[in-house]
């Protein structure tokens, strides 16, 4: 009996190794820089937010071992284009000038964007209302394209930062009159500093702020894109996808 037990697990571990060994590595670009709720690093050091929660259920349901690879916001197309990593998961929005240079998984969310300001400013998401107003944004994002775009001509400035939160902060500090970017990251930052509040969406420009938030891969990956595309309908429909999102969100963030 004892030996048929060792032998038993023995089978098992072949079998996990197995498995393990099977099973398909994908370094999943992540923005080096806290986004939250989306990303951020805990004490240790391990990354935490939905954006995790949503790539190990994909993972999970794709059967892929996907590996967190921070790479700064600026840097990460580059990195997906010259293999140092393999799929960004970083609410990178589905744009036609992003489509040039990379593909996109089905999206996994959608999201307006805002302005947010001080309390008490008057300030309106709007050329209008913006005019003569520095407006901090993130680099290398659509909020800073949608800036230039629509509020370039009327604004004080457009300033750019490396990180969404520096640009929260200047806010907060009153160094800029406005910022600029997802409802979602705003929403976070305004519960957690009296300073400020939302002061609207804005215009929706689907040229600029695209069609929703997708994985991004490489041109010509189909058969990874494939595997996220059937994970992210197949986490929608068993309710993994609602389960997981509870913990951050009172609605659903799939949107429409």
């Amino acid at each position: 009996m004892k030996n048929k037990i060792i032998t038993t697990i023995a089978a098992l571990g072949l079998s996990l190794a197995a498995n393990a060994a099977s099973a398909e590595t994908v370094r999943v670009g992540v923005a080096a820089e806290p986004y939250p709720p989306f990303t951020e690093p805990d004490a240790a050091g391990n990354w935490t937010g939905w954006e995790i929660d949503f790539m190990k259920a994909v993972c999970a349901e794709a059967k892929l071992d996907c590996v967190v690879t921070p790479v700064a916001w600026d840097g990460i197309i580059p990195a997906l284009t010259s293999n140092k990593i393999d799929a960004i998961v970083g609410s990178m929005s589905i744009t036609e000038e992003r489509m040039k240079t990379i593909d996109f998984s089905d999206k996994y969310y959608n999201t307006p964007a805002v302005i947010a300001a001080s309390k008490g400013s008057g300030i309106t998401p709007d050329a209008a209302g913006l005019k003569d107003k520095i407006i901090g944004v993130q680099v290398s994002t659509i909020h800073q394209d949608y800036a230039r775009t629509h509020f370039g001509d009327v604004a004080a400035e457009i300033k750019e930062y490396q990180t969404q939160d520096e640009a929260n902060q200047d806010l907060a500090a009153g160094r800029v009159d406005a910022i600029l970017a997802d409802s979602l990251a705003l929403d976070a930052f305004v519960k957690s500093d009296a300073c400020c509040e939302i002061a609207g969406a804005v215009e929706d420009d689907p040229a600029i702020l695209g069609a929703g938030v997708g994985v991004g891969l490489r041109k010509g990956d189909d058969e990874l894109r494939e595997k996220f595309n059937k994970a992210i309908a197949a986490i929608r429909e068993n309710g993994t996808y609602a389960e997981f999102s509870k913990a951050y969100f009172d609605f659903d963030i799939y949107g429409q």
